[in-house]
């Protein structure tokens, strides 16, 4: 366990609404970190960097490196080793499943200082993009860590209740096929602000050996619902005005929008999933309290489809 950034305990692979632990790939570890380059191992001729990144996470499975899996952490990592002809490390500020997408995904990694941050953005996207894109790319502040200083992170979740669905929406937002009672999901929202224990949520992690269980409490800063403009994608208040990739055509959208300190693992899906039940009237909005209170994952609904999430933006303390 490491504390979080309110005091809190986190569980180390616990900072996105990614997965667990999984199997180290060769030379890369389940976080992203090079099995040959550590996070210590910061040399004197070194920089670091950090970058920002978008990625469409259909063709991915996820972002952490895996064993005989194309990852985003895998195909970026082998851009940039090409560019500095080494092993590099890259620490993520929120691993996700396969299937998820980032618009604000933060890493770091070390690099020698003969690297030029611009060069690398370039060559990275020459070689990844449209799949994966570097946002943008800088020296970072002595001590910056993507996971460590990260102070929130804010996630969105795209769905389409119109009766027939868009071609142009498939990889981009949950079809639900029915209308959605919007007030009612906006009231079912009030009872996640705080913090929390969210274990109706979240996938337990494993327990490895006598290790106590990893603390499934987050600290919820703002969550809430809107419905977007055909073919905007997003709301423009929140992270940036883009317009997302591959419109919805006349397809009406839900944006829903959840800043955490951190997630454990299938949080937001999950919660999307119950909230949704409440829009369909399956379940009344009063009842997302009593979810919440029984810390029971049988309680809440299966987790929602991978490909209406969105890493959207990290925040960062004065180290950011």
């Amino acid at each position: 366990m490491r504390s979080g950034p309110h005091g809190s305990e986190v569980p180390r692979h616990r900072a996105g609404d990614g997965g667990e632990a999984r199997p180290r790939a060769d030379g890369v570890s389940s976080d992203g970190r090079s099995e040959t380059s550590t996070a210590g191992s910061f040399g004197s001729a070194d920089v670091r960097l950090k970058l920002i990144l978008a990625y469409d996470g259909t063709g991915f499975h996820g972002f952490a490196a895996q064993p005989g899996q194309r990852t985003v952490a895998g195909v970026l990592a082998e851009a940039i080793e090409a560019l500095v002809r080494r092993r590099v490390t890259i620490v993520c500020a929120g691993r996700t499943d396969a299937g998820v997408h980032a618009w604000g995904q933060v890493i770091h990694l070390d690099v020698p200082a003969t690297i030029e941050p611009h060069s690398l953005l370039r060559s990275c996207n020459k070689m990844l993009s449209p799949e994966v894109v570097v946002r943008s790319a800088v020296v970072a502040p002595w001590g910056f860590d993507a996971r460590g200083c990260a102070v929130s992170r804010l996630y969105k979740y795209l769905i389409s209740d119109d009766l027939v669905p868009s071609p142009f929406a498939v990889r981009r937002a949950w079809h639900v096929g029915s209308p959605l009672d919007l007030r009612a999901m906006e009231q079912a929202t009030y009872p996640l602000l705080g913090e929390h224990d969210f274990a109706s949520f979240c996938r337990r992690p494993k327990r490895a050996g006598d290790a106590p269980e990893a603390s499934l409490v987050r600290r919820v800063l703002r969550a809430r619902w809107s419905r977007v403009s055909p073919g905007e994608g997003f709301s423009t208040d929140v992270g940036s005005s883009v317009v997302l990739p591959g419109a919805l055509g006349e397809a009406t959208t839900l944006c829903f929008e959840i800043e955490a300190s951190s997630f454990c693992h299938q949080m937001v899906r999950s919660v999307v999933a119950t909230l949704v039940e409440v829009g369909t009237h399956k379940r009344k909005a009063q009842a997302v309290m009593s979810v919440l209170a029984g810390r029971d994952r049988s309680l809440a609904a299966s987790p929602a489809p991978p490909h209406g999430l969105y890493l959207w933006r990290v925040s960062y303390g004065p180290l950011g």
